[in-house]
């Protein structure tokens, strides 16, 4: 098996037709390498002509040491990470590559030195990350909530596992009169301000840059996004959520900040509204499943539950011991902190 560098055009011919992340997107992978002091590496695995596995990585060299991320930090990406894609159904068969990208990688960034800070959040789906444990990494399992899709045709089917409150007020959206409907780019930087704000109300900040959510919306085909946005009557802006697609997925990636309409929740009802064009709209025929981005944060957990998602694992897989421990601490005070 051979591991090669690749270009985006390159990596563009290899990503598979589904199990990717829509941050393995290469316009995506574009728009993140324009908006970080990294160089940008894409490791592709071949068998032959096909690509079996693919990673990209963020590679930065300052004074305190290298840093290699994949996401990079502080950009509001979710995930990232290796993907593997064997031509054979055998577990072993993918074991192997899996191993084989990873030792590959490792040895070409020589990561494994004590002076390479490595962090790495794995994208949905890729369930073994041994070979990083194998080679004294540390590894930490997230969660996140995905709704399943599969087989729904309406907004009933979609919601027949969700909480009593949450399916009554999906279903008032018919009885208000609020409008629900896709915007552009600019009601999406509308909903960062929200974001910023909410942020702001837990002494946080927002995970991105203004310029950065526009260079991506910008840089990104129609089909990866589309920006829900709720009015009244009259236009008033109440609230919005930006969605983003993978073949697979759709994510509830930002907005969808706390607002009512006649003592109903305008989040439930933007929900609703994404949900029903998830299961009746044609464009989205391949999308599966409602990512709920995230169920590590315990005061929103509350509400996501609500969803009846499935609890999926995903793995962080980071340097470990001392000397990491002072490089992490360096690296913050260079570049921000690490979330």
């Amino acid at each position: 098996m051979d591991i090669e560098r690749l270009t985006l055009e390159e990596w563009d011919s290899a990503l598979p037709n589904s199990g990717f992340e829509v941050f393995h997107d290469p316009d995506a992978l574009a728009v993140l390498d324009n908006h970080v002091d990294s160089e940008l590496r894409l490791y592709g695995a071949f068998k032959g002509q096909q690509a079996v596995g693919l990673l990209p990585v963020f590679v930065d060299e300052k004074a305190v040491g290298r840093t290699v991320f994949s996401p990079p930090v502080s950009l509001g990406v979710p995930r990232l990470g290796p993907l593997i894609n064997p031509n054979s159904p055998k577990r072993r068969k993918w074991e192997r590559i899996n191993s084989e990208l990873a030792e590959g990688v490792i040895d070409d960034l020589e990561i494994e030195k004590r002076s390479t800070l490595f962090r790495m959040t794995c994208p949905v789906g890729y369930t073994d990350p041994r070979p990083y444990g194998w080679n004294e990494f540390s590894i930490e399992p997230k969660f996140t909530y995905v709704v399943d899709l599969e087989g729904c045709t309406d907004l009933e089917d979609a919601m027949s596992g969700f909480s009593k409150s949450l399916r009554n007020e999906m279903r008032r959206y018919d009885d208000l009169d609020l409008t629900i409907e896709t915007e552009g780019i600019d009601s999406a930087l509308r909903i960062y301000d929200d974001v910023v704000e909410q942020y702001e109300e837990y002494d946080d900040t927002a995970p991105m840059s203004r310029l950065f959510l526009r260079d991506l919306l910008s840089g990104l085909d129609d089909d990866r996004w589309r920006v829900y946005v709720a009015r009244t009557p009259d236009g008033e802006y109440k609230s919005g959520i930006i969605t983003l697609f993978s073949n697979d997925l759709a994510y509830y990636w930002q907005g969808g900040v706390i607002a009512s309409y006649k003592n109903v929740s305008v989040n439930n009802l933007l929900h609703g509204v994404i949900l029903n064009d998830l299961v009746t709209d044609p464009e989205l025929e391949s999308v599966t499943g409602y990512d709920l981005v995230g169920a590590n944060t315990e005061r929103l957990c509350e509400y996501k539950g609500k969803f009846n998602g499935e609890l999926r694992p995903y793995y962080v897989v980071e340097s470990e011991g001392l000397e990491m421990t002072l490089a992490k601490s360096a690296y913050q005070k260079v570049s921000g902190s690490l979330k």
